[in-house]
């Protein structure tokens, strides 16, 4: 039997699904259980009929819930319930492991007890657009690094960066941290990253674990994104406030821009302001969403089923 367990949200899942799935099976721990949280059983009927899904994946288990009960932490934390591993994984559905040693090293800082959690790197899709592929790698850069209180005032925000995209908790600490929050449109990840940081136990970001993900927004898209994120910084002032945020926006601005020009691509900044300009947009009105009529909240936000 192995000791970890992977959890995965899914909504309207596609044959990526099937894809994810055979790479966590091909890794070299084994794993226990992957538990899928599944939004609206229909659309998954719909991907697996005439499937021999069941026969193939059998350390699968299925759990389905509605569009009105989906909520970024509360679904998770209901998710971590089924589980009784010492360490879990929580995954997306459009997150792919580039080899079968992601898992392997994804945990070993937890087996090591050198961190609480630790999260992977993520790498561009090969269909990702050059200002987004620049992005990743400022955010997910090759070099591993572990975080503590201590460096909260040099990375500020970062600190407690840990992306549940891909990223391995230790349950010990989790539970006495008192997991996941109940109720959040966002960020779940970071809220519940900021209490192991508070609490003295340190994040591993593990460069050399890697997911293959990445999304092509628009700017309409970016700014709905950040609304929902300055919607979370508001809820969780005790979280948030008082860090650097803007800083490191302005920081990846010009780094991009340097790029664009270095690789002789100078009019993509048109695009790189345009889309900086959606997600300060979003971010300011997010954070000021309660001055907002709840229609243009509504419109604004991501995640639209958070405010029924």
């Amino acid at each position: 039997m192995g000791n970890i367990d992977v959890i995965i949200p899914v909504y309207r899942p596609t044959k990526k699904l099937f894809t994810l799935l055979d790479r966590l099976g091909e890794q070299t721990v084994e794993i226990q259980k992957i538990i899928l949280i599944n939004t609206e059983q229909s659309y998954f009927d719909l991907l697996v009929e005439g499937t021999k899904f069941w026969q193939k994946y059998k350390n699968v288990v299925v759990k389905h819930i509605s569009k009105k009960e989906f909520d970024h932490g509360y679904t998770r934390r209901r998710a971590v319930k089924e589980s009784e591993s010492p360490y879990f994984v929580m995954m997306t559905d459009d997150a792919i492991p580039e080899d079968e040693m992601m898992l392997e090293r994804l945990i070993m800082p937890l087996q090591k007890k050198e961190a609480a959690v630790s999260y992977a790197r993520q790498l561009p899709n090969e269909d990702c657009g050059i200002i987004e592929r620049y992005t990743r790698s400022f955010n997910y850069p090759e070099e591993s690094r572990m975080k503590s209180k201590e460096d909260l005032k040099e990375l500020g925000i970062k600190t407690f960066f840990a992306s549940n995209v891909c990223a391995a908790y230790d349950r010990a600490v989790y539970d006495g941290l008192g997991g996941f929050v109940k109720k959040t449109i966002f960020n779940e990840d970071m809220i519940f990253a900021r209490s192991v940081i508070d609490a003295g136990y340190k994040i591993a970001y593990v460069a050399d674990a890697k997911v293959i993900h990445s999304h092509n927004y628009s700017g309409l898209q970016q700014l709905r994104r950040n609304f929902d994120l300055g919607v979370s910084h508001a809820q969780f002032p005790q979280v948030f406030e008082g860090i650097k945020t803007e800083s490191e926006g302005i920081r990846l601005v010009k780094q991009t821009c340097r790029h664009l020009i270095s690789i002789k691509k100078p009019w993509l900044i048109i695009k790189l302001f345009w889309h900086s300009f959606c997600k300060y947009l979003g971010y300011f009105l997010g954070k000021r969403y309660r001055k907002i009529p709840a229609k243009v909240v509504r419109f604004l936000s991501m995640n639209k089923e958070y405010w029924k």
